[in-house]
């Protein structure tokens, strides 16, 4: 069983910065295809919706038109850990965080149902 675990949310003023963290953890994906890492996020009355999400191996990443330029997807390999550095954060932003993670073949997935497993998430609240 794969185990995310994200920490890192809070309650932040516009225009500030927080950095979410998912730590990865359990046994290791199946050596067939490659995984990739995804950010979602759902707001109240919403639904989720796709944020950014890396390649685990090559490191490619992919974004949200609506995060672009402001949100950066990382991951560091040695400590099984992926991030998401927020900035200029603005109130539409405030949402519930997910750390998700798929073994692909192809395209890194970009839509929540192509992943498998999940973390428990983590509450982003930005205040105008």
């Amino acid at each position: 069983q794969v185990e995310l675990v994200e920490s890192g949310g809070g309650l932040v003023q516009a225009g500030g910065s927080l950095r979410l963290s998912c730590a990865v953890s359990g046994r290791t994906f199946s050596t067939v295809g490659r995984i990739a890492m995804g950010w979602f996020r759902q707001a109240p009355g919403k639904e989720r919706e796709f944020v950014a999400a890396i390649s685990w191996s090559g490191g490619n990443t992919f974004y949200a038109d609506s995060v672009k330029g402001r949100f950066t997807i990382s991951r560091d390999t040695a400590k099984s850990t992926v991030y998401l550095q927020m900035n200029s954060l603005k109130p539409e932003d405030t949402a519930v965080y997910y750390c998700a993670a798929e073994v692909f073949v192809g395209s890194v997935p970009t839509t929540p149902r192509a992943y498998d497993y999940w973390g428990q998430g983590t509450q982003v609240t930005v205040s105008s």
